[in-house]
């Protein structure tokens, strides 16, 4: 594997390195001595699938607030997403700021996401489906979230299909980013 930092402080996108023979290809998408080399979370409590059935659906802004900030790896095991993460860490350079990557099936490529950024994705494709791994397990009252459109965070998201953007009533109903110092933790 290989790690590469982004302009986010703690978020790391991962290339892995395929191995290919006459039988097909391994792929090894963990490794618990190479993460923990550069010191990244090694211990997952929960692992998701998320699958979208349509293309044009935006997931987004997620976090969960602290004591239950949590750390995720997240990779696309079928179709193809726009992958977001927004830094809400008060106490980081890159406050209110964003990248963006492709996670698809064919590049598979991951994306670790630290305590204090919200993750957020829109499908390019239909039939796209994402594996999260996450440091903690989900906690319902620390959910929370901020608007996918926010004219603060200024986040370009590729245009919808012709069919449309489709994203749930809860996502779009996110408050605008205000900053919080319970967020990072």
């Amino acid at each position: 594997m290989r790690f590469h930092e982004t302009a986010l402080p703690g978020v790391m996108l991962i290339e892995p390195e395929p191995r290919s023979d006459e039988r097909g290809v391994l792929v090894r998408t963990f490794c618990q001595d190479e993460f923990g080399q550069q010191g990244l979370n090694t211990v997952w409590a929960q692992i998701s699938t998320v699958y979208n059935p349509q293309h044009g659906t935006l997931r987004g802004m997620h976090f969960q607030r602290s004591p239950f900030g949590e750390v995720k790896l997240i990779r696309c095991t079928a179709g193809a997403v726009y992958d977001v993460i927004v830094d809400l860490r008060p106490s980081s350079p890159m406050f209110g700021r964003w990248i963006a990557t492709e996670l698809n099936a064919t590049n598979r490529r991951s994306i670790y996401v630290p305590i204090g950024c919200a993750h957020g994705m829109q499908t390019l494709t239909a039939g796209s489906e994402l594996l999260y791994m996450m440091s903690v397990p989900y906690h319902g009252p620390a959910v929370d979230g901020v608007r996918w459109n926010d004219p603060f965070l200024g986040i370009t998201w590729p245009a919808p299909p012709e069919s449309g953007r489709m994203i749930s009533q809860r996502d779009e109903s996110w408050a605008d980013f205000v900053g919080s110092s319970d967020i990072d933790n």
